[in-house]
């Protein structure tokens, strides 16, 4: 860390370390929000039509609560997410100013996209005492695709990044004759918005899951818990082996299309032939690797399923146009962590799909538990990988083989960014720790609300609202179907 911050500081302009932190840290931030904006509204779907198909109370109970969870958290992606807008202009006012008409088509649908689904989480929210049961539902049936759209908006941009098309350059260097299609469907489109999609239902899947194992292993073993669990894992589990040959395809996609980003993943120094594989380790200055476990000809066989496969390496281009080796072991090591939690979850899937496969039933263990207790954290881990594989691989292109990410930089001075920095810094904990003190107040009230502890109603009241119904309607005695096919007393305790 500290020689990649020394390398960083002996860069040009001054105020490129610092512009990079600052965004480095607010994207690192917003994405942990993401996969939930993305993933959490078709859950929740998901658990709502099985609510009113089954006549489900709990489920029912369940779909409102993550309705709930998913509004405070778009609520805080608004805030990052606006943040991050601004920082696109204001830290790299050479790309926009340059290549802005180019790309920025992907920027415009995220905003529509964005705004769209303000829209139709407020109505979700407002038709669950207001409107019929299948009207409410069929009316938010659009949520998910509004944010698979904002996901398309952002991947477009990115992708453009990565592989630039759709203009041709004029004698002064400026994008002219621009094409709108090629520039949004460039040529890793494709691969990355799937990897990037499945990944953020993936993520979504096991952190609810792994909530309510977290109250499965405190023994609350009510149905409430064991539907709140195998919903989202059921939906993780199938995705995994899913998005173990998405993550190959789009690594694939990257060894064609972005050769020197690939020989950074993968450490490549000299181009070759069976090349071999080194899971972690670390590169060197003089091309040496030190540590890692090496496979042989496994790095050819992977890009091209043949060890005669030849890998473009590092050394291809001159020293100024690809990665330090710095930069290519953070790349490297973000892939090597991304592929290994990919493969454990796999192993975890399997003993999940295993068990209902023998007995129609969840695991008995203790260990599965606490395995998917940890595959929430895990797989934010691997959000946050990804993220680093494809933007530290692309350097020290900002947008690749046309323009640096010093060339791209804002002139400001570089202590008023460090000063920016420390107060996004500030500003995100709040934020974030008062996204947590929420969850965790509604979680408390939902607790109280199943325990039915008359005493503890007295000193914090939870919602006393059916799902469906009038409002002021008297809270049921017992739990049973309301009105609409929906409860919102439920015995068992929230996790």
């Amino acid at each position: 860390m500290l020689s990649t911050a020394a390398l960083l500081a002996n860069s040009t302009p001054a105020q490129l370390l610092p512009a990079r932190e600052l965004m480095a840290f607010t994207l690192a931030s917003h994405i942990l929000l993401v996969p939930f904006g993305v993933a959490l509204p078709f859950i929740t779907l998901l658990m709502h039509h099985r609510a009113l198909r089954r006549k489900d109370a709990v489920a029912l109970q369940l779909a409102r609560r993550w309705s709930a969870v998913m509004a405070v958290q778009f609520a805080i992606g608004i805030i990052t997410g606006t943040v991050l807008s601004f920082e696109f202009g204001l830290l790299w006012p050479g790309m926009m100013g340059r290549w802005g008409d180019v790309f920025g088509l992907g920027f415009g649908v995220e905003a529509w996209a964005f705004f769209l689904e303000a829209v139709l989480i407020a109505i979700y929210l407002y038709g669950w005492r207001r409107l019929k049961p299948w009207t409410h539902f069929w009316l938010a049936v659009p949520l998910p695709l509004a944010a698979l759209m904002g996901a398309f908006g952002i991947i477009a941009a990115n992708s453009w990044m990565n592989t630039p098309r759709g203009f041709s350059l004029d004698a002064q260097g400026n994008p002219v004759g621009v094409n709108v299609q090629q520039a949004v469907f460039t040529p890793i489109f494709g691969p990355e918005y799937w990897h990037f999609v499945v990944a953020m239902f993936l993520t979504a899947g096991y952190v609810v899951a792994g909530v309510y194992a977290v109250g499965w292993l405190r023994g609350r073993r009510d149905r409430y818990h064991r539907l709140g669990f195998t919903l989202p894992f059921t939906v993780a589990a199938i995705l995994t082996p899913i998005q173990f040959m998405l993550g190959d395809s789009a690594a694939r996609a990257v060894f064609h299309k972005q050769p020197i980003k690939f020989a950074a993943t993968e450490i490549v120094w000299k181009t070759d032939t069976h090349v071999p594989e080194y899971m972690f380790g670390r590169l060197n200055s003089d091309g040496t690797i030190s540590g890692g476990l090496k496979i042989p000809q496994l790095d050819s066989i992977l890009a091209g399923f043949k060890p005669s496969t030849q890998v473009t390496g590092l050394t291809s281009v001159p020293a100024a146009d690809r990665p330090t080796a710095v930069q290519a072991t953070i790349a490297h090591w973000a892939f090597d962590i991304m592929a290994t939690i990919g493969s454990v979850l796999i192993l975890l899937a399997l003993w999940y799909a295993w068990s209902w496969w023998r007995h129609r039933d969840l695991p008995r263990s203790r260990w599965f538990f606490r395995c998917a207790a940890i595959a929430g954290a895990a797989c934010l881990v691997t959000v946050e990988c990804g993220w680093i594989t494809t933007e530290v691989g692309r350097q020290p292109w900002i947008v690749y083989n046309q323009m640096k990410v010093s060339e791209a930089v804002t002139p400001t001075h570089a202590a008023g960014l460090w000063s920016m920095l420390g107060i996004v810094v500030v500003v995100y904990v709040a934020v974030f720790g008062s996204f947590l003190a929420v969850v965790l107040k509604m979680r408390t009230r939902w607790r109280i609300a199943d325990e039915g502890s008359a005493a503890a109603r007295a000193a914090l009241p939870p919602e006393t609202d059916t799902p469906y119904g009038p409002r002021g309607e008297p809270e049921p005695v017992a739990a049973g179907a309301a009105p609409g096919g929906g409860s919102d007393h439920t015995p068992g305790g929230a996790s």
